[in-house]
């Protein structure tokens, strides 16, 4: 059957495109662009692609009329904290809209829990658009998820994050919030599951694991996991702007996702209605087990997809195709060459840049550059990299958003993502001469930003000098 995906470059979609196709079916990927969407060539090749953005009004007739299933996976969690909601609802009925004109007999929506009176604004966003996607032409399907849980998922690197760093903590009362954290596989199977079942039309349900847990319970068990010693204590103390700038600091999310976050967090997200369970014959996973097959892909280097890899993660806020051509007239310009012999090797070194491999020379200014980053309300270098060794378009590579990566053409070009009196590109390019060339490009922005580049100078001198070499020869 046809099938239209949506948010196929988030953390839920890339999972779900390859098990769509696996199970046979054609599936159409509406991305806002193209080079974003990063799949294996085999699978690029099974499927077909559309250039749409739901936040734009469009004309009609852009998709395909003979589809049969439509997948809705688009969040704008932390977009804009003033207005996220409304870009929600805007998306939703530009969706819905789109599909109107095609012959689709089903739409399914994940969306997340809401069975409190009192609800987060991200959560009550989510509430107002199961209402918007209704419509008289297909039957809706509505699965409910709390905390998903998975190697890249925000909750999991979240948790990894906190429980690592800290051996003794003083948290805010929210982490006694109850919760159903429910693996990544059991969503997965979830979504797939509910396709044209008669049983699931026009219903709503709650998905979740077989446990009630505290995100206090969750952390702990992420310690014993990780053979370390953790203690936990809590206090009414902290307010809700202190906590956000709590998970800020000892996390890689950014300022407007961590008020989102903490804001949802106070609200319990406790399955009522999971009858689906039983419709389907699943029979989810424990969190222990989540846990395990997370540090399995891990460690394997088989992590699929990152919410890090959103745009929700980017300060970005506009299109990558915005800077993928680095400007040349009004920069300042660092440029360094170096004659290479093995260019594999160097490519492999290119490739491996950032996280926890590091940027090959002074890794300790760049952290302190990360942390003034952070000070600020950057992204800071607490992100990292999905994958140690490889790295595609629109991955997010420390406070780097990759905008380009071909090694057929031997070249990786990122823009910062750092909050900057500016815009700044490095590139790394290695030529036909076996020459490699690496690029620093600053685009100021008034006197501030020239005035930057002038007290960053003596640094970038050394810095990507060291960086340069190291690169060519390790």
């Amino acid at each position: 059957m046809k099938i239209l995906l949506t948010g196929v470059t988030g953390y839920v979609g890339k999972r779900l495109l390859p098990v769509l196709i696996e199970k046979g079916h054609s599936v159409v990927c509406c991305v806002r662009e193209r080079g974003r969407l990063n799949i294996p060539k085999n699978m690029l090749e099974k499927v077909e692609v559309i250039e749409i953005d739901f936040l734009k009004d469009q004309t009609r007739g852009i998709l395909p009329v003979d589809i049969d299933v439509a997948y809705y996976l688009i969040h704008s969690m932390a977009t804009s904290l003033e207005k996220f909601d409304q870009l929600e609802s805007k998306s939703a009925l530009n969706f819905k809209f789109q599909l109107e004109q095609t012959r689709v007999k089903q739409v399914i929506y994940l969306s997340g829990i809401t069975n409190e009176d009192k609800l987060s604004k991200h959560l009550r966003s989510r509430l107002k658009v199961e209402g918007l996607l209704a419509g008289d032409k297909y039957s809706l399907t509505v699965l409910r998820a709390g905390i998903i849980v998975g190697s890249g998922s925000a909750s999991f690197e979240i948790i990894r994050d906190i429980v690592e760093k800290l051996p003794v903590m003083v948290a805010p009362k929210w982490i006694l919030t109850r919760t159903q954290p429910i693996s990544i596989r059991d969503v997965i199977s979830y979504l797939t599951g509910v396709i044209q079942e008669p049983r699931c039309e026009n219903r709503t349900f709650d998905i979740g694991g077989p446990e009630i847990l505290t995100y206090k319970d969750m952390m702990l068990q992420y310690a014993r996991q990780r053979n370390l010693r953790r203690s936990i204590y809590t206090t009414g103390l902290i307010s809700p702007k202190i906590s956000s700038y709590w998970l800020f600091f000892l996390t890689s999310v950014s300022y407007k996702l961590a008020i989102s976050l903490v804001e949802s967090m106070k609200t319990e997200v406790v399955c009522r209605n999971n009858d689906l369970e039983k419709i389907l014959n699943i029979k989810p996973i424990t969190y222990e087990q989540a846990l395990k097959n997370a540090f399995m892909k891990i460690q394997q280097n088989l992590v699929l997809s990152s919410w890090k890899d959103s745009m929700i993660s980017s300060n970005l806020g506009l299109s990558l195709s915005d800077f993928i051509e680095v400007p040349v007239y009004g920069c300042f310009k660092n440029e360094k060459t170096c004659q290479i012999t093995n260019v594999d090797r160097v490519m492999q070194n290119i490739w491996s840049i950032g996280g926890e491999k590091g940027y090959y020379y002074a890794n300790w200014l760049w952290k302190i550059r990360g942390f003034f980053d952070q000070l600020v309300g950057g992204v800071g270098l607490l992100r990292g990299r999905t994958s140690p060794r490889e790295i595609y378009p629109g991955d997010a590579l420390d406070f780097w958003r990759v905008l380009y990566a071909s090694r057929e053409k031997q070249r990786l070009l990122l823009f910062a993502e750092m909050k900057l009196p500016g815009e700044a590109w490095l590139e790394f390019r290695i030529d036909e001469k076996k020459v490699l060339h690496q690029t620093a490009t600053f685009r100021p922005r008034g006197i501030l930003g020239r005035l930057y580049w002038i007290a960053t100078s003596p640094f970038h001198f050394f810095i990507f000098d060291g960086m340069i070499r190291n690169i060519a020869r390790k």
